[in-house]
């Protein structure tokens, strides 16, 4: 009885502890770290069960244990998960069933022994063994998956030991079992085990194929030579393993069907989003096709927020990465609150055209991080194509822009009037040649108005072009040899024309001749002539 306790104590605190884990480290999936705390208990149920000389119930909850165990590694399985290779493990799977019913067949016999140890422990044993070892493998170094693997360890030697030598020593290895797994529930290292990865293309391989054919044909094989040498006797056992085996056959060949669906439909979206991309004329041509895009290759659940900027200054300073050396990134994370929710950002950056949009922009996705995982790499295509339509349309609008300019300057080379068109950082994009005559000298490279107006008539000038509409300005322009000239600036907001994209200014000198009463502005704008325009206004109307 106090062995029995003893057992209990062990289970219980053990499923404690992972359950205590999960709810501490809050991993991604807690499907398999509950499943292998039931395993645990299962596990314990068996020893106390055996303490108590209950032997033909403890089979059961050690077979129960053995199915929850397999049922927690295949959830690891899953998409996204750490064991990407899915079909290696369910191809190991198959193998180990049909290597057990020819033990069981064969060797063991209808006594289920090998002298006084359990063949269908043993292999169980050494099934979990070489799963969870695999999943060590997979995982690379994780103090988590190491601890799992001495748990394994543990029991493949107790189960070998213990009916030889029967003892507390000998039943050690089920008291590390017990300590290893919850041990490796409270590690930090135990989210590594269920967060999302990339999933990896595995290529065809002719041993796997011809392993899991071994693994199909062996139950038939099997009960073919039982048949032959007179009555089946393990006719039960060969239909089981029959089950299992075909079961974990239509499993892989299922999952073979949706990759390959996935793929199609990734393939048909992108090459959609492809065509809309290189019909779209602008950039609310191009947010709607990669919105429409995300909206088929993704699961309408699965996405929280999309957000499509298309300069760097849209985006907080989270979105964007420290500069390092090398090539830069196609996408990053940014963490969130939930861990079952995570921000992918993947950049509008193409290195040989980052002089056509240099702003940037990314496209950014907030989302289940699984689901993002998955399809990370065809969210890194659908950005790039994204990138590359805007540049197309930027470049266009470019050689728009500087068509326009080129017969803008044609129609106005000899003419007397002043034209100007200014971006929105009032830089000089074009300049009539009257401007240079009028200031006696040639603008400076990346000029901005600023640059060509008294320093008294600044503040104005960028009131004026901060708001949006048309208007008229009254300032005084500097000349190369210092001295001043009234010009009436008359400018046409055209920010939104896809050709021009900027200000279009037309000014008029008022210093030309004589200042006669044509010649001053009207009496209603008196007042947004500078100080001593308006003095001198007053002078020439009072003749003082």
């Amino acid at each position: 009885m106090l062995r029995a306790l003893e057992w209990i104590v062990l289970g219980i605190g053990s499923a404690g502890a992972i359950v205590y884990g999960v709810r501490r480290h809050r991993p991604a999936r807690t499907g398999p770290w509950l499943l292998l705390a039931g395993a645990i208990v299962a596990s314990a149920a068996g020893d106390v069960l055996t303490a108590l000389n209950r032997p033909g119930v403890a089979d059961f909850c050690f077979y129960a244990m053995i199915v929850l165990v397999a049922g927690s590694l295949l959830q690891l399985t899953r998409v996204g998960a750490i064991l990407v290779d899915r079909a290696r493990l369910i191809d190991l799977l198959a193998f180990a069933c049909s290597t057990l019913l020819v033990v069981s067949v064969f060797v063991v016999g209808d006594a289920g022994r090998i002298g006084n140890v359990s063949g269908a422990y043993v292999i169980g044993a050494l099934l979990l063994l070489a799963v969870v070892a695999r999943l060590l493998v997979a995982v690379g170094r994780n103090l988590s998956a190491v601890l799992l693997v001495a748990g394994a360890v543990g029991v493949l030697v107790s189960d070998i030991v213990q009916p030889l030598w029967p003892g507390r020593l000998s039943e050690s290895g089920f008291v590390v079992l017990y300590l290893a797994w919850g041990a490796a529930a409270l590690h930090p290292s135990m989210v590594r085990l269920t967060e999302p990865a990339t999933p990896r293309p595995s290529p065809w391989l002719g041993r796997w194929a011809a392993l899991l054919g071994i693994s199909v044909a062996t139950p038939p094989v099997v009960l073919l030579i039982e048949a032959v040498h007179g009555t089946v006797g393990d006719g039960v056992v060969i239909a089981v393993a029959g089950a299992i085996t075909l079961l974990l056959t239509i499993t892989r060949l299922t999952d073979s069907v949706t990759l390959n669906g996935q793929a199609l439909t990734r393939e048909r979206g992108l090459r959609e989003a492809s065509a809309a991309l290189v019909a779209a004329a602008d950039t609310p041509a191009v947010d709607g096709a990669v919105r429409a895009a995300i909206a088929q290759l993704m699961p309408p659940d699965a996405i929280r927020s999309t957000v499509f900027a298309i300069d760097d200054r849209q985006l907080t300073l989270e979105a964007v990465p420290e500069p390092e050396g090398g090539p830069p990134p196609r996408s990053w994370w940014v963490e969130e609150a939930d861990h079952d929710y995570a921000t992918l950002v993947c950049p509008l950056w193409l290195e040989p055209l980052a002089v056509a949009r240099p702003g940037g922009g990314a496209l950014i996705l907030v989302g289940r991080r699984d689901t993002l995982t998955a399809t990370r790499d065809t969210l890194e295509v659908l950005a790039g194509q994204a990138a590359l339509a805007l540049d197309r349309i930027s470049l266009v609008e470019a050689v728009g822009r500087r068509d326009s300019d080129l017969y803008l300057r044609a129609v106005v080379r000899n003419s007397a009037d002043i034209m100007v068109v200014i971006d929105e950082d009032q830089r000089i994009r074009y300049a009539s040649p009257s401007l240079r005559e009028l200031l006696g000298a040639d603008l400076p490279p990346l000029a901005a108005l600023d640059d060509l107006v008294h320093p008294d008539d600044r503040n104005q000038l960028r009131q004026a072009f901060r708001s949006s509409g048309d208007g008229v300005v009254f300032c005084s322009l500097l000349r190369a040899d210092g001295s001043r000239v009234l010009v009436e600036a008359t400018y046409r907001d055209l920010r939104d024309d896809r050709l021009v994209q900027g200000f279009v200014v037309t000014m008029r000198d008022f210093t030309q001749g004589r200042e006669s009463a044509e010649q001053l502005p009207r009496r209603d704008n008196l007042d947004e002539l500078p100080a001593r325009v308006n003095r001198r206004s007053a002078r020439h109307k009072f003749r003082y």
